[in-house]
């Protein structure tokens, strides 16, 4: 059995990937300040840390109570649009946050790390789908940070051999099949939430920014990957860490769907339409973005389970249709210490 320190692990991602680990037997120890995450949130018999890793004293308690076999690491800003507005704090925290943690590792003596990177480090593709060899040109401060971050790991592993690897999210989606954990985000910025919520009454109806895109219905095209399939590429990239290093890799289904396809689809899945209005392009916006997973799956057997739009929109319908409020439905399962 291993243990892992997971930082932001009641967030929306960190928590799959929490409950993975959790399901295959291995102790976790989760630190999270809960601004964005939720203590429901975090799966029985983990632990939970209330604090914020910029706390370098209180990061340094946490190595030292307990002895960890990898670290993964979740906790980040991570709104495109807030990044451009406060870049200073984007690059500040994400950056100095991950190598203070990092630095941390390595005093402990913990040799894996593994971090939550962005597809965002591509900025407006050359060509797709995307693969680990496209150029990095982040068109904003969030995607810069992770970047730098990124460059900072490589240099943890040649300094000090810790051995690291980045998996760059495309859009995560979706919810946890059996219904134990969703998206909750305070603002929603996601598309397949925010339809959702439009759809349920629960939110305003939705914009659609752009609808003269070179695309087959005119508006943007993206990947979506089910949070679940994307829980399942960390451990495997984790466990990949045991033998090497300075892995990096593109995580999406590797097929794109647009807005409208999307409004269909949950439409589909619900038979409720969804409310929207048509707005101008945001600046920046790629017509199309669509991952190449496929170093991914050559290296680690990885492949998508809920690899259809239905299904994924499925899981995240059923979810916040159980739980209209989100987590504040929910109640507690963990103490913090």
């Amino acid at each position: 059995m291993a243990r892992y320190l997971v930082t932001g692990g009641a967030g929306y991602v960190g928590s799959h990937v929490v409950l993975a680990l959790r399901e295959r037997g291995d102790d976790v120890v989760v630190v999270d300040d809960l601004r964005q995450g939720h203590r429901q949130a975090v799966s029985p018999g983990a632990e939970l840390v209330v604090a914020d890793i910029s706390d370098r004293r209180r990061l340094d308690e946490v190595f030292a109570s307990w002895k960890f076999d990898g670290v993964l690491h979740f906790a980040a800003l991570s709104l495109v649009g807030e990044s451009m507005r406060e870049p200073l704090r984007y690059i500040a925290e994400n950056v100095s946050n991950t190598l203070w943690l990092a630095e941390a590792a390595v005093r402990a003596g913990c040799g894996r790390f593994l971090m939550s990177s962005t597809a965002a480090l591509f900025g407006l593709p050359e060509s797709v789908p995307i693969d680990e060899g496209a150029r990095l040109q982040p068109l904003s401060a969030y995607g810069d940070s992770k970047l730098m971050a990124e460059k900072g790991l490589d240099w943890a592993e040649r300094a000090h051999g810790l051995r690291t690897a980045s998996l760059r999210y495309f859009n995560a989606a979706g919810a946890d099949p059996q219904g134990r954990l969703g998206e909750d985000h305070d603002p929603e910025t996601h598309l397949i939430p925010l339809a959702i919520n439009a759809a349920l009454g629960l939110g305003p109806a939705l914009t659609i920014f752009g609808s003269d895109y070179n695309t087959p219905d005119g508006t943007c095209i993206r990947d979506y990957v089910h949070v679940t399939d994307l829980a399942d590429a960390h451990l495997r990239v984790l466990d990949r860490l045991n033998a090497e290093g300075g892995l990096r890799y593109n995580v999406g289904n590797g097929q794109g769907y647009s807005v409208r396809e999307v409004l269909a689809s949950i439409k589909a899945v619900s038979g409720r339409e969804v409310p929207c209005a048509l707005g101008a392009r945001r600046q920046g916006d790629p017509a199309v973005l669509v991952a190449s997973s496929a170093k991914l799956q050559r290296e680690t057997g990885w492949a998508p389970r809920y690899d259809s739009l239905d299904e994924i929109v499925r899981t995240a319908w059923s979810w916040r249709a159980a739980y209209p409020q989100g987590y504040r439905n929910f109640s507690p399962t963990v103490a913090s210490v």
